[in-house]
């Protein structure tokens, strides 16, 4: 039965339950939806939007174990429906409309279809959208003659998913003939010579889906046991560094949101399952589309007509892909450190080009345990086991579907290709994995993600070597009525395969169960190669093959193809450079990305030391991320992207050389192990193959590729590939640039010593250094673009020693600490990079001399790769000395302009003024994603709030010694969803305590009861999604359980206890009442004004209060983090009924993120013992989580915020 909350006319949760609704379950469901009434009807009238009866998701998923968690377990599904008067944004993709809500808004008619004998394989694979090409359905006809009967659904659905071009890559292994000539070398082959060549750290290539390369020895930070609380230790480990990318094209194209998160989520288990596991610590993304039209006076935009767009506009699929993608990392809590977007179409003679079919791709790096880097073969009778979520009708078919152009199947197959995204819920799986990683001894024997294809390509692969057999029946089912096909064919993302031995099964339950990440054992290790699934309940076998069969062996693929030459036009090199620049600087992929950092989390883990933004105003100018590999602020991992796709319309082999360049001159800011020699590429292809010349165009780029990488002695151990990238249209198809995107990563060495672009005003003179030894010519770059025109002339590296001598003298300057400042010329050309560097300092400028050639323009806007440096020391005479031509191009000066002199003119732009056109385009972005108009403060705000410090006078910037050997106890506390813990006890650790790792399953089991500890902190994270709001589920596990309860109420009455809650920590004591428990009126924690998560380096201000952890700190102004989406303190009554100990330094958004009542960004008790806050101070712990620390500070091994960590520990030795 389903009962309603809410009221009609506004939004309603409708509750199914398998029996009625006590007064007391009425009670708590009222108060967990916001005090909405229960509506004593079966039925409610008016016209509501809401979820899909057949897709029942995330948010219902974590809203029933929430109030499962209150004790409540007979509710089945949870949904929220909006009135039609509510003027959301309906998607069709997603969401139907109802005429009325009532008994019937969740019923599935369907019941499981049976399992079908295929007659005609070539007419069901029509039918069903399987891309089988005429060999694979030859091979699977053949292949049921030698059976002697028929193929099943499920063994024809099966084979063309784990066959697919998506899985494995047919073209790449391929034969090429071009031109008549058979090609010796697959393109696979190209990119593997490359590690043949120069394996230099390669530990694994091409096995996993992630590559592994050496790392340094690291301190691994964790509790000593996963099953049950324990202390944080440190350990010596060797690691490896795991790299990674994967495009998520098709389903981003489809549906925008779930396609990009689940994009993002499918690479993090791509580095999850490499070896017998890994941890991934940093994401990256690229978007590229066509062009957004955000306003309509960007002429450059009209040339090509808008289509009739299949599924979503361009605009539409930026912010949704970019939320999507965003969202997943946030709530999993991956920091997003690196990036790109480009937005591009062209039309000219008969060609129509475009980002139609658009592009999303997601990166990543993590670490594992050297110990780790190989799977181990599995034995007969080992188990083989699922963790994550339910199966339910969707991901259907996505890995063959993804393989075919867009547009060319019915929208209801590609959209039932499209998976959902659960972040929450591979957070706990991730976690179980972890821990399991963590332990003395690895259970884990193989590991799987699952991703395309669903349990049959995981598994499948999981007993490849050995054979198995899988039980239908014990696969968790969230819908009842799929069929064996779709139970074992969908995509549901949050899960991954394992191996476990019987005798280590107990205690992977056991850290399952802690961590509640579902764990199922689903079938056994055979050994007999053959791959069984059987339903127990119809006693059949939907697959019943041997493993060869199932994988199969269908003649190699065979590509021919001619080369065709592309004919551009002219490009007109005249024009006025600064209106010229003027429409350079607002197209998509040159312009200011605040719209896209503002909303994901940069700063999570604690361990990011260089993301986007950079200098006193906070603009994202870095395009090299780099992450600690530890807390110990040395040894990190560097990434860094590249592509140059329009260079390759004019010639794909300059395409592919540029873009290995543009991620080099990147990642060169870091200071590598091994200079160049450390890096190692992904290279991810999409191209629009099978389409006259094409094929021909990626075998030139790919052997391109291969050439360039083995020249500079790098290689490529990882990438993916998408070949279909055409959308179809009634009007005629928009093919896209083919396209190859570089991310570059490496070990780096000292993550302290990072350069960004921002300049130094007494940082010394500018040096240009070019490392493409070619003329400047303008073909492929922006300043084509805004013409409407790619060009016939692109430049290009001509000398790969040349590219390779001059990134090692950077990098030997670099850790030689001569560098002040380094910017890479990219998109926009020299003039936006020299621009970009005076953007995030305020009150500089600079005088630039170039020398005369015979164009203005060809100067200003050349995007050979090179970098900009600024340096103190000769950089002129080092570079000559070794044959590297370098230009000292100018000084800074304190004249807020950069004046160009050229000839005999003079040419003055006024960096105010080109910093806001520069961020405009983002503004226009952002008032697509943000509420109250607060876009606009952002854009009259963000140079205004200029980020200036006052550090506290005692403070030294030494690490604490910490030698008593008497630590008081203390416990990190957290609940599923939670992402800070480990920062958060490794600042506690620093400053003096033993801590424990305490999970809210072990206060609700009652295997803790917080009476040993005397310091608990609550952390930050997304504790259930932020589901029902922000806490509530959290809050809720604390009212309505009884031990859990007890421990908590227990600890707040002790008068010698201290505690601390940090942004979901803190909605977690508000929602509580745990500071103000005499207040009638209680505060509350609410959405940010601007209506979506924010994430800046921010500054506060510590004022005077009762609070005993900020006690010394008084009159400081100091940078911290933020990151959070229901951050506003809403404080009910007069002001001085609260202590707010610190309020953001500036009042207005974006320093303020959230809008809060009195400025406050932090909340304590009136006697001083409990604090909340929303900042995060334990993110900003170390100078180099810093995102713009003092210059004169560089000594400083800590940063002031563990102080507070300090006083905390003196406090409690004080009041014993």
């Amino acid at each position: 039965m389903i009962q309603f909350f809410g009221e009609e006319g506004h939004a309603i949760f409708a509750v199914e339950s398998t029996s009625g609704l006590n007064d007391k379950t009425q009670g708590k469901l009222s108060w967990l939806f916001d005090n909405s009434p229960f509506i004593n009807e079966k039925s409610i009238s008016g016209n509501y939007t809401g979820p899909r009866a057949n897709m029942l998701t995330p948010w219902s998923t974590n809203a029933v174990e929430i109030i499962q968690n209150m004790g409540v377990n007979n509710v089945l599904r949870i949904e929220k429906y909006f009135s039609e008067n509510n003027s959301l944004h309906f998607d069709s993709m997603l969401q139907e409309k109802f005429s009325k809500l009532d008994q019937s808004i969740f019923s599935l008619n369907d019941i499981p279809n049976p399992v079908l004998n295929i007659d005609n394989i070539s007419e069901f694979n029509q039918k069903e959208g399987l891309a089988l090409n005429k060999n694979e359905i030859k091979y699977l006809e053949n292949l049921a003659l030698k059976l002697e009967r028929k193929l099943t659904d499920s063994e024809v659905f099966g084979f063309s998913q784990v066959n697919s071009e998506h899985c494995r890559h047919k073209i790449f292994n391929g034969k090429f003939k071009i031109n008549g000539k058979l090609k010796t070398d697959s393109l696979f082959d190209l990119i593997k010579s490359t590690s043949k060549k120069s394996p230099n750290g390669i530990i694994s290539a091409y096995k996993d889906n992630v590559a592994f390369i050496e790392g340094p020895r690291i301190e691994q930070f964790a509790p000593s046991k996963g099953n049950k609380p324990s202390i944080y230790l440190k350990t010596q480990i060797n690691s490896i560094i795991s790299l990674k990318a994967e495009t998520h094209n098709f389903p981003t194209t489809v549906e925008p949101f779930n396609g990009a998160a689940t994009g993002s989520g499918g690479e993090i288990r791509d580095r999850l399952a490499g070896g017998q596991g890994s941890i991934p610590l940093a994401g990256t993304a690229v978007y590229m589309t066509p062009y957004s039209r955000v306003t309509d006076d960007r002429v450059w935009e009209n040339k090509f007509p808008e289509r009739n767009w299949r599924y979503q506009k361009p605009l539409d699929i930026l912010i949704k892909a970019s939320n999507g993608a965003s969202d997943f990392g946030n709530k999993f809590g991956q920091p997003l450190i690196s990036g790109s977007l480009f937005t591009f179409e062209h039309q000219e003679n008969d060609m129509k080009i475009g980002y139609d079919k658009v592009i999303m791709q997601a990166g990543g790096i993590g670490f594992a345990n050297r110990n780790h880097s190989k799977k181990h073969i599995p034995q007969k009778g080992d188990l083989i086991v699922i963790l994550g979520g339910d199966n339910y009708r969707i991901g259907m078919g996505g890995a063959a579907v993804s393989s075919a152009n867009t547009g060319v199947f019915k929208s209801g197959i590609e959209l039932n290709a499209i998976q959902r995204s659960n972040p929450e819920m591979q957070k706990r799986v991730a976690n179980a994995i972890r821990s399991l990683c963590e332990q003395i001894k690895n259970p884990i024997i193989s590991i799987h993600d699952h991703g395309a294809g669903g349990h049959l390509n995981c598994l499948s692969e999981l007993v490849e070597e050995t054979g198995g057999e899988i039980i239908i029946n014990k696969l968790p089912i969230g819908d009842p009525s799929l069929s064996d096909k779709e139970i074992i064919g969908n995509e549901s993302q949050e899960r991954m395969g394992l191996i476990i031995a019987k005798k280590d099964i107990k205690i992977l339950k056991d850290i399952c169960e802690r961590e509640r990440a579902p764990v199922y054992i689903v079938g056994e290790v055979t050994g007999d190669k053959h791959f069984t699934f059987l339903n127990k309940t119809t006693n059949q076998k939907p697959i019943d093959l041997d493993l060869k069969s199932l994988f199969g062996n269908p003649p190699k693929t065979q590509i021919q193809d001619n080369t065709s030459q592309q004919v551009f036009s002219q490009i007109d090199l005249n024009g006025d450079p600064k209106a010229i620049l003027s429409k350079v600087l607002r197209l998509e992929g040159v312009a200011c990305k605040d719209w896209l950092t503002n909303k994901v989390d940069r700063c999570v883990t604690g361990r990011v030391a260089q993301q986007q933004t950079v200098g006193s105003i906070q603009l994202p100018l870095s395009n090299c991320g780099v992450v600690s590999l530890d807390y110990k602020g040395v040894n990190g991992i560097a990434t860094s992207i590249g592509h140059s796709s329009v260079v390759g319309l004019i010639d794909p082999r300059k395409g592919s050389v540029n873009a290995i360049a543009k991620a080099l001159t990147n990642i060169v800011f870091a200071p590598l192990e091994k200079k160049l020699k450390s890096v190692s590429l992904s290279a991810n292809w999409m191209w629009p193959c099978n389409n006259s010349g094409e094929d021909s165009r990626l075998y030139d780029a790919v052997e391109a590729c291969s050439k360039f990488a083995q020249e500079l002695g790098i290689n490529i151990p990882t990438g993916k590939d998408s070949l279909s990238m055409k959308q179809h249209y009634e009007e005629g198809d928009v093919t896209a640039p083919g396209t190859v995107i570089i991310s570059a990563t490496a070990h780096c060495s000292d993550i302290t010593n990072i350069i960004t672009p921002n300049v130094k005003i007494n940082g010394g003179s500018l040096y240009y250094i070019d490392f493409s030894s070619d003329k400047n010519y303008l073909g492929g770059t922006a300043f084509a673009q805004v013409q409407n025109k790619v060009g016939k002339k692109a430049s290009v590296v001509k000398d790969s020693e040349y590219f390779k001598k001059v990134f090692n003298a950077t990098q030997e300057l670099i850790k030689d600490g001569k560098i002040s400042s380094g910017h890479d010329i990219s998109s926009g050309g020299f003039i936006t990079t020299l621009l970009e560097m005076f953007f995030a300092t305020p009150g500089v400028g600079a005088k630039i001399k170039l020398n005369k050639t015979s164009n203005i323009n060809e100067d200003l806007f050349f995007e050979n790769p090179g970098i900009i440096l600024q340096s103190n020391s000769p950089l002129k005479a080092f570079f000559n000395n070794i044959g590297v031509k370098c230009l000292q191009i100018g000084e800074t000066n304190l004249s807020e302009k950069i004046e160009i002199e050229y000839s005999d003119e003079l040419i003055n732009f006024e960096i105010s003024h080109f910093r806001d056109v520069w961020f405009k385009t983002s503004s226009d972005l952002d008032s697509h994603q943000t509420y109250n108009n607060l876009s606009l403060d952002r854009f009259k705000n963000y140079k205004s709030q200029i980020l200036s410090y006052c550090f506290p006078e005692s403070f030294s910037g030494k690490i604490p010694l910490n030698l008593s050997s008497k630590k008081i106890k203390a416990a990190v506390i957290r609940e599923k969803g939670s992402n800070s813990e480990r920062e958060m006890a490794y600042a506690m650790q620093i400053a003096g305590f033993e801590v424990t790792d305490i999970h809210m399953t072990d206060l609700i089991n009652g295997n803790s009861d917080l009476s040993e500890f005397r310091f608990i902190v609550a952390v930050g994270g997304f504790s259930n999604s932020d589901v029902l709001g922000s806490a509530k589920g959290w809050a809720g596990s604390f009212i309505h359980n009884e031990k859990a309860k007890k421990s908590l109420d227990a600890f707040f009455k002790r008068s010698d206890t201290l505690s601390l809650g940090v942004c979901n920590g803190c909605q977690l004591f508000v929602e509580l009442g745990l500071l103000t428990p005499d207040l009638k009126n209680q505060p509350k924690m609410l959405h940010n004004d601007s209506g979506k998560f924010e994430c800046i380096f921010t500054s506060v201000d510590i004022l005077d209060s009762s609070s005993i952890m900020l006690n010394g700190l008084q009159g400081s102004t100091l940078g911290i983090w933020a990151a959070h989406a229901e951050g506003k303190f809403y404080l009910p009554g007069s002001k001085n009924q609260y202590q707010i100990p610190a309020t953001y330094h500036y009042d207005k958004y974006p320093a303020n993120p959230n809008g809060s009542d009195h400025n406050a960004a932090m909340l304590c008790s009136d006697d001083g013992r409990h604090l909340a806050m929303m900042p995060h101070l334990e993110r900003s712990t170390f100078p180099w989580n810093w995102a713009y620390y003092p210059e004169d500070r560089k000594k400083d091994k800590i940063s002031p915020w563990i102080m507070a960590f300090e006083n905390a520990d003196e406090w409690l030795k004080e009041n014993k």
